[in-house]
């Protein structure tokens, strides 16, 4: 059985006992959280859409806070003697898919 839900502006296609990275969540290691939108449940060759779904749920515990790989961008406006460099490193929250309710 799985099911595709959507968190922090992404779409995941998640499973039971899935671990993923979303973007950073609320709530501390070991909390419960409920994922409400719930864009498609599927399971072998049945899935289901829309209406079918308006009480569909997906549990997860959080496993914890990591930050992904930093990234440099560089910005230079030739023969100007302008440069900028910055760095980003994103935030993410661990999550362990706990169970699909349809």
């Amino acid at each position: 059985m799985f099911a595709v839900i959507k968190t922090g502006g992404k779409q995941y296609k998640v499973a039971a006992g899935d671990v993923l990275e979303v973007e950073l969540l609320a709530g501390e290691a070991g909390d419960k959280i409920a994922f409400d939108q719930v864009l498609a449940i599927g399971n072998g060759g049945d899935v289901k859409l829309g209406k079918d779904l308006a009480t569909a749920k997906v549990t997860a515990e959080v496993i914890g806070r990591t930050r992904g790989p930093k990234l440099i961008i560089f910005k230079k406006r030739r023969r100007q003697n302008s440069r900028r460099k910055n760095g980003h490193r994103q935030h993410y929250t661990a999550v362990k898919i706990l169970e699909i309710a349809a």
